[in-house]
């Protein structure tokens, strides 16, 4: 089955409270909390980000997904441990070395949440490939990060497509979540490559009706 995470880096603070009861109604599988410092990639959602992860714990059901852009990985996990989330993701391209990213992955396991790894569209996807036994997701950044409304890069759909056969092939269990470019027209390809869950920002805020928008990245 495939899921939607619905991103909401592009929603207004005025809309989000109306923003987050919409979204649930209309059927989001998870909402996708996208923090970044200012550091790792140019902008800064710290403080944004924490406040609407406050909302959704305070007036929201759904789960909560967390992408952390940031270069002080240990610091923002221990922040969103706090805040009981289902899932944190960071990123590979933020570790020194595979002790780091295997300790970090422990850090967020033994905290009782699921972790992800999350790989850039420049870095070859076999990175990710010694860490699968360890983690729930993959997510595979289909544009470079640090901002919403960019076309999904083409060339990542190989990767998409490798990593699945290679967690098949190996019988890890994961979940590929993809993330940038994602609408109507480019939903298709990435769920044919071996995406299950597809992260969605401007298209799904944007759109006048947010069930519809779901329904059509969905199927």
């Amino acid at each position: 089955m495939v899921e939607i995470a619905t991103s909401l880096l592009s929603v207004k603070e005025d809309n989000i409270i109306q923003t987050i009861y919409n979204l649930e109604t209309s059927g989001t599988n998870y909402f996708h909390i996208d923090v970044m410092d200012g550091e790792f990639v140019n902008n800064n959602t710290i403080e944004q980000m924490r406040k609407y992860t406050e909302y959704l714990k305070q007036i929201a059901n759904t789960k909560i997904d967390v992408h952390l852009m940031v270069k002080d990985v240990e610091n923002f996990i221990k922040a969103y441990l706090d805040m009981e989330v289902s899932t944190i993701s960071f990123h590979i391209e933020a570790c020194k070395n595979e002790k780091e990213v295997q300790k970090l992955i422990s850090f967020v396991k033994d905290n009782n949440t699921q972790v992800g790894l999350a790989i850039n569209p420049k870095t070859d996807i076999e990175k990710i490939f010694p860490f699968l036994p360890y983690i729930h997701k993959v997510i595979v950044m289909t544009v470079e990060p640090g901002k919403g409304g960019q076309e999904l890069i083409s060339d990542a759909l190989d990767k998409i497509k490798k990593l699945n056969v290679f967690a098949y092939e190996n019988g890890y269990d994961i979940d590929i979540e993809v993330d940038g470019g994602i609408n109507e027209k480019t939903a298709k390809s990435v769920i044919d490559a071996g995406a299950n869950i597809l992260v969605s920002g401007s298209y799904i805020i944007n759109s006048e009706n947010y069930k519809e928008a779901i329904k059509k990245i969905r199927n």
